[in-house]
């Protein structure tokens, strides 16, 4: 299991990139192989100002549809735009191409509330 020492990680299996006030944001190796093959990543709020734990969009797969949810509150000021024809991605590298939307952070003490490598593997088991 891949799980990255320098990222964050929510109890919903998403991964979390803080550089400044900009967090990226996908879902973790865990979370894909659960899933299983991605078929669509729908992202519509792009733009739009959300609070933590809000949905933001969701991953459909072969087996199901599941939620996405912010992991800090902010502004979703990006959407990765190749997932719209490789969703796919997101099983194949779920840490670096795969990512799905970057947020403007509202509130970076939010930071403190997600979980750490070790306690995400914990999480998982």
């Amino acid at each position: 299991m891949n799980i990255p020492e320098n990222l964050k990680y929510t109890k919903d299996h998403e991964w979390v990139r803080i550089e400044g006030d900009v967090a990226t944001v996908g879902i973790t190796d865990f979370a894909q192989g659960e899933l299983g093959d991605i078929v669509y990543v729908e992202i519509e709020t792009e733009g739009e100002t959300l609070d933590i734990e809000e949905v933001f969009g969701s991953v459909e797969a072969v087996k199901t549809v599941s939620d996405l949810f912010m992991p800090l509150s902010g502004e979703i000021i990006e959407f990765n735009e190749e997932l719209e024809s490789s969703p796919e991605t997101v099983n194949s590298d779920a840490y670096n191409d795969g990512w799905m939307v970057k947020i403007k952070l509202s509130n970076v003490e939010e930071v403190e509330g997600l979980l750490d490598a070790t306690a995400y593997s914990a999480l998982i088991g």
